[in-house]
């Protein structure tokens, strides 16, 4: 669990399949991530039980962003290797522009970096997503390049 100053940063759990149904299953939601598929009900239950083991296992970890004990998105880590990984961000449109994702993005650079011990974190954001590649940009992340519809950032570990 990690703490932000507004959020909390959690495992998935039983109580949050609605949640995961609701955003997972919504086809808005596909030009955010790379499934574009609808997962069955008993597809999320099995995600959520295997969801606590770690990353270096499973190559990625998705943690629920909390708000006044109240799941209002995710954050994920993937593509995991020993020196990097990529992370992805989503908030329900309720909770959009209130600093959520700045907060839990703050707290998973740190986590990477500190606890994971990486050299580096990516993202690839669709060109149009003015938010998101704003949340990013000020949170450090540099543009490398673009492909298509979609630009890479990265943000390198400190070396102090």
């Amino acid at each position: 669990m990690l703490k932000g100053e507004k959020i909390l940063l959690r495992s998935l759990i039983d109580s949050d399949l609605d949640i995961l149904i609701n955003i997972e299953n919504n086809p808005d939601n596909w030009k955010f991530g790379s499934e574009k598929k609808i997962f069955t009900k008993k597809d999320l239950v099995n995600y959520i039980s295997n969801s606590s083991a770690s990353i270096k296992i499973t190559k990625q970890y998705r943690f629920v962003i909390e708000f006044s004990d109240i799941p209002i998105g995710f954050i994920d880590l993937f593509n995991y290797t020993e020196k990097s990984c990529e992370v992805g961000v989503f908030i329900l449109k309720k909770y959009r522009n209130k600093g959520f994702a700045t907060d839990a993005l703050k707290l998973i650079i740190n986590y990477s970096f500190n606890s994971l011990k990486l050299d580096s974190i990516h993202c690839s954001i669709d060109i149009k997503n003015a938010p998101s590649n704003k949340l990013f940009n000020n949170c450090g992340f540099k543009f490398i390049n673009q492909k298509n519809s979609l630009q890479y950032f990265i943000k390198l570990a400190k070396t102090d």
